[in-house]
């Protein structure tokens, strides 16, 4: 160690913790000591659950009569750490506080919440702990709910409306400029004119674009969501999905999400803030208790698709999960099993209970919103 310059020796007592002082004991400047005591606080409960005592008793540490500074609250930890670290840093630290060490004064105290920087991770534990919050929280919750998922909506509406918008109409241009709907034989004969001989460079001053054409599409799509805690991912697009699907024309979508019980939220469809205010996370799975709901909802066959997003990992017996199944394949309608719909697409699922499905006319996969909306798009065009 004694090889190392100061800012080495900072950076690995800052890795190690205070528990490699006395090995490495660097003049540590004001801003490092903050650190080191903002980076204990949260990394300091990994000795604790090995067994090692806390702080007070510790050997080399002062104990409860000393004149070491005030222990860190939550609130004040959080400061800390957002004015010492840069912003990737930070998120990586709130995100293991929330998901690996169990902070929940993150997300039930309205102050600490509403300083968290918004996105998934976020929101994933706010839909896990909304339950301990209390009014004031909620409300706060709420808003940062709404940003995080108009956030998320925003990316994936154009993707998912594209997919729907019809295909390309070579008799009629549209002033709309999208790339994919790019004329270039047009392009090329409406700008002859401006073809310059000498720089043999063709000047482009009108850019045409094909318009589409639309169809209505008569369908039914019945979303039937698994809230297990290991679908948090995949609870949260397909809420914003259903609520940009719901605003298709001739699109009738209904949302069901079940765990051991079953809750119709299709009257909030549209609303993917009260949908997943209205998710609980967690419990168990009864997948054919689900599909016989759904199974209620269903009024034409032919023209309606079964999306269950589910990680399969059913709890109850198989029988009527399997017999929900045949009857709604044998009625015609068109099933799908999605054992992740979320940006990244990588699930953890049960294989046997997917394959029961597979075997018995369920397609199974796993997808991105934009993958399935296209998906989507071609079965019932």
């Amino acid at each position: 160690m004694s090889a190392m310059d100061d800012s080495t020796q900072v950076r690995w007592r800052l890795i190690l913790g205070r528990y490699a002082k006395k090995r490495i004991d660097p003049r540590l400047g004001g801003e490092a000591v903050r650190m080191e005591r903002a980076l204990d606080f949260l990394y300091g409960r990994e000795y604790q659950g090995r067994g090692l005592r806390g702080r007070d008793g510790q050997e080399g540490e002062k104990g409860p009569g000393s004149l070491d500074e005030s222990q860190l609250s939550v609130p004040k930890w959080l400061e800390e750490v957002r004015d010492l670290f840069p912003r990737e840093t930070l998120e990586v630290v709130e995100k293991h506080a929330l998901e690996r060490y169990d902070l929940r004064d993150l997300v039930t105290d309205r102050k600490t919440l509403e300083k968290l920087e918004p996105n998934q991770d976020l929101l994933k534990m706010i839909l896990q702990f909304k339950g301990s919050m209390n009014a004031d929280v909620l409300n706060a919750a709420r808003r940062i709910i709404r940003k995080i998922v108009e956030d998320l909506r925003e990316r994936m509406a154009r993707e998912v409306q594209q997919c729907f918008s019809g295909r390309l109409n070579r008799y009629s241009h549209s002033p709309l400029k999208i790339s994919q709907n790019f004329d270039w034989q047009g392009t090329l004969k409406s700008n002859l004119k401006n073809w310059q001989v000498e720089e043999k460079r063709l000047a482009l001053e009108h850019l045409k674009f094909f318009s589409r054409k639309r169809r209505q599409l008569p369908w039914n799509i019945v979303l039937c969501i698994d809230q297990s805690g290991s679908m948090a991912s995949s609870v949260i697009h397909s809420a914003v999905l259903a609520g940009i699907l719901s605003g298709l024309p001739s699109l009738n979508v209904k949302l069901v999400t079940f765990d051991t019980s079953v809750v119709d939220l299709s009257e909030h469809v549209g609303d993917p803030v009260e949908v997943l205010m209205s998710v609980q996370l967690g419990g168990g799975t009864d997948i054919g208790q689900a599909l016989c709901y759904c199974e209620g909802l269903i009024e034409t066959p032919q023209r309606t698709v079964l999306a269950l997003i589910s990680d399969f990992f059913e709890g109850a017996p198989p029988n009527r999960m399997l017999g929900a199944v045949k009857r709604l394949k044998e009625a015609g309608v068109t099933l799908i099993g999605l054992a992740a719909l979320d940006s990244e697409a990588l699930p953890d699922y049960d294989p046997h209970t997917a394959g029961q499905l597979a075997a018995i006319g369920m397609d199974i996969t796993a997808s991105t919103p934009g993958q399935f909306a296209e998906w989507l798009a071609k079965r019932i065009s």
